[in-house]
């Protein structure tokens, strides 16, 4: 069956719309004709479904494919995802996010898309602004956001990317950030040392330690905070801060104090009051490479369940490193717990959640 390129299409007749669009799903509809993408001919081509004539002289598969990749920015890493997709058997449409992508059993015409999907190279950063843009789009039109990542050798990772705020309820089981009994006419003392603060007053380092699962005990007496625990206790009134030389310091200066020995504990911080906040149990991620481990709730320090996921605070102007994300997302996978990325957007928290999945 011929076709001819025109601008940035391959055009069939009346003849492609019936053994192509309508038995295939290939292609869209222009009043008699088929339009195809280049991907969708390329793949047509290889397959020898189609002939291709540019200014009324044929191209054979090696000639069109250098010619689209002229045309198309990343042309072959598009092909090589199309290619992939078709041949496990899913109905594959182009769109603005390089592709829509049918429930098996579907197609167009008879149904709707359940998925988009967005092609990149492992090479290629992507900014949370424009990844969070690619999720809205997707979103608007309760679609799956897809992201597929090409790497060196030419295989495909798929990432099912979310809002995880939107996938159902993102709220922990604790009934309060800390035991009533905690909080007293008078805040307790608590002394920031070089790294950590340690609180040692017994009464109430048992209640947040048993209670509520804050810090780690340095023996009987004592407990040892972390920055953004000593900073929300002291801000719910539970603790005053003072320094080694007894001088208190307000949390304004603690925080300060806080961000010259963390450089990145401000943005920290703030996922860390709003996790409190919604009833989860925030913890150290570092034994697993991220910023925050996670607990949905705590009943008993006899029995600490499975965190529930792993949390990375990162900046509105953060850019995802694929390689470095897709060694996060494999390890929280394997150890079963989600993987999420979370900024403070002005104000305004967005929780990003990815897991690999199999096509």
């Amino acid at each position: 069956m011929k076709t001819q390129i025109k601008g940035n299409y391959v055009i069939g007749d009346s003849d492609a719309v019936s053994s192509l669009y309508e038995s295939g799903g290939f292609g869209r509809l222009r009043d008699d004709s088929l339009q195809l993408r280049f991907v969708e001919a390329a793949y047509l081509l290889s397959r020898g479904k189609i002939s291709v004539l540019k200014n009324g002289a044929e191209l054979d598969f090696d000639a069109f494919i250098q010619f689209a990749a002229q045309q198309e920015e990343f042309f072959e890493l598009k092909y090589i995802v199309y290619k992939d997709l078709k041949e496990r058997g899913y109905y594959v449409q182009s769109s603005a996010t390089d592709f829509r992508v049918y429930p098996r059993g579907g197609k167009p015409g008879k149904g709707s898309a359940k998925s988009y999907v967005y092609v990149r190279s492992e090479r290629m950063p992507i900014l949370l602004s424009e990844l969070l843009g690619l999720i809205n789009e997707a979103q608007n039109v309760r679609k799956q956001f897809i992201l597929a990542v090409v790497d060196e050798e030419s295989d495909i990772t798929f990432y099912d990317v979310k809002r995880a705020d939107a996938v159902g309820r993102f709220e922990g089981g604790m009934s309060a950030p800390y035991p009533a009994e905690a909080e007293k006419e008078t805040p307790v003392k608590a002394v920031l040392f070089k790294e950590r603060v340690i609180l040692a007053d017994q009464e109430t380092a048992d209640l947040l330690y048993n209670r509520a699962f804050f810090g780690k005990k340095m023996d009987d007496e004592r407990l040892l905070l972390s920055l953004p625990e000593a900073l929300y206790l002291a801000e719910s009134g539970v603790l005053e801060l003072y320094e080694m030389d007894g001088k208190k310091l307000s949390n304004e200066a603690f925080s300060e104090n806080a961000a010259r020995i963390d450089s990145e504990f401000l943005k920290k911080y703030v996922i860390y009051k709003e996790l409190k906040e919604k009833g989860f149990v925030p913890k150290t991620g570092f034994k697993f490479g991220t910023h925050f481990r996670v607990y949905r709730k705590v009943e008993s320090l006899d029995k600490i369940p499975h965190s529930e996921f792993l949390l990375n605070a990162v900046s509105p102007e953060y850019e995802f490193k694929l390689p470095a994300t897709s060694g996060a997302i494999r390890l929280a996978n394997s150890v079963r717990k989600r993987m999420i990325y979370a900024a403070d957007l002005g104000g305004r928290r967005e929780y990003v959640e990815f897991e690999r999945i199999k096509m």
